[in-house]
């Protein structure tokens, strides 16, 4: 298979944001080029011994991702175009200029597994299945996860922020629903701290598999959770199937783009008392998913910042 390679040119201060619409638009994996030096913290993190020597840094980045060359690719192409401007509100997008050119076919949804490994959340541990467990394992849970071509290794910021904030709210037997539930990553960790039941959403039929072979590969039976494809926010269907006033928690890590319009279904999913834990939530979109939490009714308990992410959290009283 052949497969086309678009590139981005664009500014090093809007990469992040590059990725995180292109995610939203549902582009499986990005590549990322710039003459940013590493910090030792990114040489720690990416496991290089030697620092590259770059040249000098003009503030430019190329965001690329890849596409199957035989399919029809103009609507998508056109959504990337049209959400490139509206960056530019926000951040120096740059020239935003789209490049194509077309490369062999090569297991690139793969390549990023070197990269995956296993860390800790305070006493969670997570680790991707293809590695062995530590011999010194004292941690209060294990989770092994398989992401493959969908989102959520734990280790996003995104991630973690929600982890930190079902660790101090979920109770023993609650349940639990996961929107945008990606590799399944949030609904297990849910279940290994005590939940009774979870359900999971997603928009990518793909990630209906993934959750389940981890829920698997985790020990989890298939009586502690259903998986439902479709969009929460105007599927009604999909709403009855999820049910109604009878969650103890929603948690969605998904970008403020999709947790804005979601917000309006979010109450009716909640019981009362119920708390809403999201992320995914870019800096200076934060006064914005405030807002239309708020909108709804829901009391804001706590906002949580790391790195440039910012997690939510809410409580249906």
């Amino acid at each position: 298979m052949k497969w086309s390679k678009y590139t981005i040119k664009t500014t090093t201060e809007a990469e992040d944001f590059v990725s995180s619409m292109l995610a939203d638009l549902g582009v499986e994996g990005v590549e990322i080029e710039d003459n940013v030096p590493l910090s030792l913290e990114d040489k720690g993190e990416m496991f290089i011994d030697i620092l590259p020597e770059l040249p000098p840094d003009e503030g430019i980045g190329y965001v690329s991702f890849f596409l199957d060359s035989d399919g029809d690719n103009e609507a998508l192409l056109a959504q990337v175009k049209e959400e490139l401007d509206n960056l530019r509100v926000f951040v120096e997008v740059g020239e935003g200029t789209i490049t194509e050119s077309e490369t062999e076919d090569k297991d690139w949804i793969n390549n990023w597994k070197q990269y995956f490994k296993s860390f800790a959340i305070e006493d969670i541990f997570i680790k991707p299945t293809w590695e062995e467990m530590p011999e010194d394992n004292q941690y209060e849970c294990v989770i092994e996860i398989d992401p493959g071509a969908s989102f959520g290794t734990g280790k996003h910021e995104t991630t973690q922020l929600c982890i930190r904030q079902l660790r101090k709210y979920m109770k023993d037997g609650d349940k639990v629903l996961d929107v945008g539930c990606g590799s399944g990553i949030l609904s297990i960790v849910c279940l290994k701290l005590g939940a009774g039941h979870v359900s999971g959403t997603d928009i990518d039929p793909i990630c209906m598999d993934s959750a389940r072979e981890n829920m698997n590969v985790n020990h989890l039976g298939e009586e502690l959770s259903d998986f439902y494809y479709g969009n929460l926010i105007d599927d009604k269907e999909l709403q009855e199937k999820v049910g109604t006033e009878c969650y103890d928690i929603v948690v969605a890590n998904i970008l403020a783009e999709v947790i804005i319009p979601m917000a309006p279904v979010i109450p009716m999913r909640l019981k009362k008392g119920g708390i809403f834990i999201t992320s995914g939530i870019i800096d200076f979109k934060e006064q914005q998913v405030k807002e239309a939490i708020e909108a709804q009714g829901l009391e804001i308990l706590e906002i949580n910042h790391q790195g440039e992410w910012v997690n939510i959290t809410a409580r249906k009283n």
